[in-house]
């Protein structure tokens, strides 16, 4: 069983819980649900960085990256640093986030803010609503053809911008979809979570313009978003080379102004 099969099968146990004890209807009721979305996809066409910055605690393949830092000095810094987006981890069990730092974050920032979850049931969107995200992460690995189209439809309907991982080019293939704003290549590997920024180079000319090209993972210096760059991508997810360091705010701004 690899780490995504883990991870998942876990997903499933979980989410059941949570339709218990609060179903769609309560969620339907929380005051964030009628928020007015920001487009991270437009903020990242419109940006000369392309940054989203990451808030992550651990991860399966590197145990503690950093949970000292308080959440709300996290994202402020990374938002003063020139961010066009934030991507906070949900996921408890495996990567120590919780729906609660998308509260904080809600309350902290005014840019676009990412979910990113392993999202495996519709009911995760509308959560995703209710705390305030303004895009969702989808990963292809993870779902259907049927589910991708079906789960940006619904996302697409709650004004929820769309990211969609993928990691090979037949991932990409269903992908493709009209409710999906963004296309992310992940460089590492789910399933064994190695990294390759080859496989950004390999499947940017696969993914039409209509999509914003996101590179997303093993991203540590200036210099390799600006060879991305010249195969199209717009974005750039980085997390662990910030959230590593005592001040992820502070070592974001030195990057994106050696950037600029």
């Amino acid at each position: 069983m690899t780490i995504l099969d883990k991870i998942t099968a876990y997903k499933r146990s979980e989410v059941a819980a949570k339709k218990e004890a609060i179903p769609v209807r309560l969620l339907e009721k929380f005051p964030l649900f009628a928020k007015e979305t920001k487009s991270l996809a437009a903020a990242l066409r419109n940006s000369t960085t392309g940054i989203i910055a990451e808030h992550k605690r651990r991860s399966p393949s590197k145990a503690v990256i950093n949970d000292k830092v308080l959440m709300h000095e996290v994202v402020s810094g990374y938002e003063s640093a020139g961010a066009k987006g934030i991507s906070v981890l949900t996921d408890s069990n495996f990567f120590g986030g919780s729906l609660d730092d998308l509260l904080v974050a809600e309350k902290t920032v005014s840019i676009p803010m990412l979910r990113k979850e392993f999202i495996i049931d519709p009911y995760q969107i509308y959560e995703a609503k209710a705390y305030g995200a303004d895009a969702i992460l989808l990963i292809a690995a993870c779902l259907s053809a049927e589910e991708l189209k079906q789960y940006s439809h619904l996302a697409k309907s709650l004004k929820l911008d769309v990211l969609l991982e993928v990691h090979n080019l037949e991932e990409l293939q269903k992908s493709m979809l009209p409710n999906v704003a963004m296309i992310g290549v992940n460089n590492r590997n789910l399933k064994n979570f190695k990294v390759s920024i080859d496989i950004s180079k390999k499947l940017s000319q696969e993914i039409p313009t209509d999509f914003v090209k996101i590179s997303e993972s093993g991203i540590s210096d200036v210099e390799t978003i600006k060879e991305l760059r010249t195969y199209g991508f717009e974005g750039f997810l980085i997390g662990e080379n910030f959230m590593k360091t005592e001040k992820p705010g502070e070592t974001a701004k030195q990057f994106i102004e050696n950037l600029r």
